[in-house]
């Protein structure tokens, strides 16, 4: 006979499978011991660049009992956003999971769905839902629930799936089943940290943040710096680069989340379009993307920039 945890546990799981999730994972809420060192030397090596709010809420990002009063269990989920077309030939490129619905939106609405069946079937459980939204190490804690391992490009990995999902937590007063940690399946494979054309990687396991295409076309609102020069390789927001050579990632299978769908302009535009966009077509291609974040500014900058680097390209081949 299943005892209440247990009972609740399998309850939880199967309404998350329901919802769409690709899998669900729960560990105890408690201070984090092993990342709390590791986050002080991150951040101590600047290697946060300009994002200041990683600096901010250093506890709350440890303890999730100081996110939310009486927490005893988080409960992390994935949803996949691998789609099944990419963008082909020579245009400016953006990250997989920017092609459809900002995932903020899309997950949080799952998540309340979630926190609503736990509380209509179990009970009074008071929790909170966290999409990159608060000081939460979201892929501490689907490692710490079993969900994959913290691979050397510092993503998520599982071995059924690879790595191309959104991560995200309920944080609840209910006390649960939880699960155990997965081993590191990376082996002496170093193909992500070749493949970084800037060097972002900086030791296995490590990022430095302020060296990656991601922070330059994303989190970084002043001008590229010229570390960046012929490096870029076409991204414009985003980068998948690390993900793309995973070898977990031929295991990657097509979301089935109509939201995430892509506006067909994302995929079909030429280079020469891309360079020509307007305000009203921004608004158009990206109007519910998570591409809003770095505004139609921003993008133009990012666009501006690679138009640049290929013009000199082509003068020095000359």
């Amino acid at each position: 006979m299943l005892t209440s945890k247990a009972a609740h546990t399998e309850l939880i799981k199967s309404e998350a499978k329901r919802l769409g999730f690709l899998s669900c994972g729960i560990s105890r809420a408690a201070f984090l011991e092993e990342e709390a060192p590791r986050l002080e030397k991150w951040l101590q090596n600047n290697m946060h660049g300009e994002m200041g709010y990683m600096e901010n809420h250093f506890d709350k990002r440890l303890d999730p009992t100081k996110l939310v009063e009486g927490s005893k269990s988080v409960i992390s989920l994935l949803l996949n956003y691998f789609p099944s077309e990419i963008q082909r030939g020579d245009t400016y490129k953006i990250s997989k999971y920017a092609y459809g619905t900002d995932y903020h939106f899309v997950i949080k609405d799952k998540l309340k769905e979630l926190l609503h069946f736990i509380q209509t079937e179990i009970g009074d459980v008071h929790g909170r839902a966290f999409v990159d939204s608060a000081p939460v190490l979201d892929k501490a804690w689907a490692a710490k629930s079993g969900l994959g391992w913290i691979g050397k490009h510092s993503n998520l990995l599982t071995k059924q799936v690879g790595s191309f999902y959104f991560i995200a937590e309920l944080i609840v007063d209910l006390e649960l089943k939880y699960d155990t940690p997965v081993t590191d399946h990376c082996g002496a494979c170093t193909a992500c940290i070749d493949a970084c054309p800037t060097q972002a990687i900086v030791d296995p396991y490590v990022v430095d943040g302020s060296k990656c295409i991601s922070y330059a076309t994303i989190e970084l609102k002043s001008q590229i710096p010229s570390y960046f020069d012929n490096h870029m390789e076409d991204w414009i927001f985003g980068c998948d680069i690390c993900q793309d050579v995973c070898p977990w990632n031929r295991f990657s299978k097509s979301h089935n989340e109509p939201l995430f769908n892509p506006h067909p302009e994302l995929l079909s535009n030429s280079k020469k379009e891309w360079e020509e966009i307007t305000q009203d077509v921004f608004n158009e291609i990206f109007k519910k993307s998570a591409v809003k974040r770095t505004k139609f500014e921003g993008l133009k900058r990012n666009i501006s920039f690679l138009k640049e680097q290929n013009i000199h390209s082509k003068t020095n081949l000359k």
